[in-house]
């Protein structure tokens, strides 16, 4: 009887220990103060981005914060693959987070080369489990990827160009009074280009009469150009330029999207980036042709594949071009980039791989003709680039791949947290770099 008693007991105590525990944790549970909610991990990087330079060996510094009313005991590891999904380094540690408290603490990796990463970190314990992603760059000045031109590489553009100029351009403007105001007009413009294409695009002016700097700008892939997006202020000119097969220049070429980037792929004298590049060239023409436009002082920015527009525009025509502004630059490094991004590398794929039209070899034998790559070396213009750090369509390393080849003044600002999109901030900081660089500050 007293052995019964006894288990009895025993048994209500247990349960009711267990009860108090279940109740306890659906409390903390239902009030956000699960140990895992509670536990911070965070990169500590003393840089306002996480690029880092110097000695190979790279500290990456973590503080780890335990705002939970218990102590957690578990291990901390670190995976790091590069830019190429290569798995680098991996390293696990114990490690004990006291409650209410920061524990900073570090992974030392061993010599890395130039490039951009991406490390996981993870704690595993009995009560959390946390797990975050940090990205870091170390020394892209020095990413090694190096130019691969064709022995007439320079002949092959010193051709298009004189192609361009025997086509007559036939501008015509044509004013938008629905957009236009009292302080600026804007103008829808028509020309012709390589092949006798149509192309147009949006010129906005300042009325009050006088010569003025101008900003062309070049078109992310598959967007259109409208009127609103070339209102630079009441001392700048701007054109907004819809390439072939973009927006409202759909007329003689317009491949569609997908497909747009494989067109005429087989025939590098057709190939669309090479009409695409002439587009450009034939808009700073129109720009040129223009009494209102201050000739010393011409900029060209854009976005993505409006990035790569600026590094062609600034390099094939790099005697009227005085500023170049790329943002997240794309059509660079085609080799590393078929490795690094999904779209729109994932149609060449098809095309080789599943289609079987065509062979690798040809198709980076094209590609090279307009890799921005190839071209950055011609560039005489002062640049700055803007760059997302978690960028997954057009990832940092081709941007820089670009970038470490062109040898003038240049800068660059690298945002951590942005993928393909850019904050506003670098609006005004490379309106700020063109400004000055026009003498109007």
């Amino acid at each position: 009887m007293k052995k019964r008693i006894g288990l009895l007991l025993l048994l209500i105590l247990v349960t009711a220990g267990y009860s108090q525990n279940v109740l306890a944790a659906q409390s903390n549970s239902s009030n956000g103060n699960h140990p895992a909610e509670q536990l911070d991990i965070r990169a500590a990087f003393r840089e306002s981005d996480p690029i880092l330079t110097g000695k190979p060996e790279v500290i990456i510094p973590l503080q780890l914060e335990n705002t939970s009313r218990q102590t957690l005991r578990g291990s901390l590891s670190i995976k790091v693959v590069s830019d190429f999904g290569e798995e680098i380094f991996i390293q696990e540690k114990p490690i004990r987070l006291r409650p209410g408290r920061k524990s900073p603490t570090s992974f030392t990796l061993p010599a890395i080369a130039p490039g951009f990463y991406r490390a996981t970190i993870a704690f595993q314990g009995e009560l959390a489990s946390k797990q975050t992603e940090v990205m870091f760059g170390y020394e892209p000045e020095k990413i090694v990827s190096p130019p691969n031109p064709q022995p007439d590489f320079a002949l092959y553009w010193e051709r298009a160009k004189r192609e361009l100029a025997a086509v007559d351009p036939q501008y015509r403007m044509i004013r938008v009074d629905s957009v236009s105001t009292d302080r600026r007009e804007v103008f829808l413009v028509e020309m012709r280009s390589l092949g006798n294409v149509l192309i147009r695009g949006w010129y906005s002016r300042p009325t009050a009469p006088g010569t003025y700097p101008a900003v062309l700008q070049v078109q992310g892939y598959s967007s259109t150009m409208l009127p609103t997006y070339v209102d630079y202020g009441d001392d700048l000119i701007g054109f907004g330029l819809n390439i072939r097969g973009h927006g409202n220049s759909k007329d003689n070429v317009d491949p569609g999207f997908p497909g747009y980037i494989l067109h005429s792929l087989n025939d590098k004298e057709m190939y669309i980036y090479r009409g695409a590049y002439m587009d450009c060239i034939r808009a700073v023409d129109f720009l040129f042709s223009r009494p209102e436009l201050d000739t010393t002082r011409l900029a060209v920015e854009g976005a993505s594949q409006g990035g790569a527009l600026a590094f062609a525009t600034a390099a094939l025509d790099n005697q009227r071009i005085k500023v170049c502004a790329p943002q997240v630059p794309f059509l660079s490094d085609f080799e590393d980039y078929f490795k690094t991004a999904f779209w729109p590398g994932n149609e060449f794929i098809d095309l080789v791989e599943n289609q079987q039209k065509m062979t690798w070899e040809e198709v980076f034998y094209t590609l090279s003709y307009i890799d921005i790559k190839n071209l950055a070396g011609w560039i005489m213009a002062p640049m700055i680039m803007g760059v997302g750090l978690k960028d997954e369509v057009c990832p940092p390393h081709i941007n820089f791949a670009a970038y470490n080849q062109v040898n003038t003044e240049k800068e660059y600002i690298i945002y951590p947290d942005a993928g393909h999109g850019l904050p506003q901030d670098f609006y005004f900081r490379k309106m700020a770099f063109i400004r000055h660089h026009f003498g109007l500050e």
